[in-house]
């Protein structure tokens, strides 16, 4: 890998950690609908700006469910789970909680497509269980009221992930980019709807309205294209390296920014999901090294 893709990595990785912080800053105010429906609406005008000034047709018609599939599986109902979470929860355990993500789609890939179980995979799934737990477990937020819902709710969130993960490895092949622009419009389109039924709950400020436009535009819109790029340079195995390193950054992000305890639970956790996810996802640094 070379180094600028490595630091194509870091940035994806900075960036997508820092969700969880502008999440956390913003969903208290606004409230999950009227956050997630921002966050996908400038998302859709980014990407769809990117789609015209390089000509990239959408073929609505043609894939409308597939994409409807996606943007209600992978981007609304994840997006508002978290978005419900982070009421309670943490920037950083959020971010810990996400890295859960690639263990529940090896799990449903066991259930669902009928993939092999291996000892690594079963070792892996009881570390993240256990990783999980001492996230959730040992951290002082965790004891707050509605925490369990919240923390459910994310958990939930991750799942969701690995379902679109497991669906989009057999469904119709669409480049990623349309994918992820015609999941957007789909999103959107889905939440619309409930936006007149939701409300803010107090009148934004400097600092929300300014972590409105970084999710949507940077940690959403901007997000996808770096991936994209990652994707297309270095290969998706070697992409999803990202998930060892958006806990990392999005625990920074809320201990600089929002002044979150860095506690025992949520620093040994986090290395034990990161572990029992790398055995679930067969994960090799040095053989990703190799590959450049």
């Amino acid at each position: 890998m070379k180094i600028a893709d490595v630091a194509r990595l870091l940035l994806l990785a900075a960036i997508w950690g820092g969700s969880f912080l502008f999440t956390r800053i913003s969903a208290p105010v606004l409230g999950p609908v009227i956050l997630i429906e921002s966050r996908v609406g400038l998302a859709v005008l980014l990407l769809l700006s990117v789609a015209r000034f390089v000509r990239k047709p959408l073929h609505a018609r043609e894939h409308w469910q597939h994409y409807l599939i996606l943007g209600v599986v992978n981007t609304a109902i994840p997006f508002l789970l978290y978005a419900f979470a982070a009421q309670t929860l943490t920037a950083s355990e959020m971010a810990v909680l996400n890295a859960s993500s690639p263990i529940w789609g090896a799990l449903i890939g066991v259930v669902w497509k009928g993939h092999n179980v291996s000892p690594r995979m079963i070792l892996g799934l009881v570390l993240g269980v256990l990783g999980v737990g001492l996230v959730v477990g040992l951290d002082r937020f965790s004891t707050q009221a509605g925490a369990p819902l919240a923390i459910s709710a994310a958990l939930l969130a991750s799942f969701c992930y690995g379902i679109a993960t497991n669906y989009a490895r057999t469904a119709k092949s669409v480049d990623s980019f349309s994918n992820a622009h015609g999941s957007m419009w789909a999103a959107t389109l889905v939440l619309a709807p409930f936006v007149p039924f939701a409300s803010v709950r107090y009148t934004p400020d400097t600092e929300v309205v300014l972590s409105v436009l970084a999710v949507g535009i940077l940690c959403t819109g901007v997000a996808l294209l770096l991936y994209f790029r990652l994707i297309r340079d270095v290969g998706a195995t070697s992409a999803l390296t990202v998930t060892f390193l958006v806990p990392v950054f999005g625990i920074l992000w809320g201990h600089l920014f929002l002044h979150e305890a860095l506690t025992a639970g949520m620093l040994i956790g986090t290395g034990v999901v990161l572990i029992g996810t790398a055995l679930v996802t067969g994960f090799n640094p040095f053989s990703m090294l190799k590959q450049r």
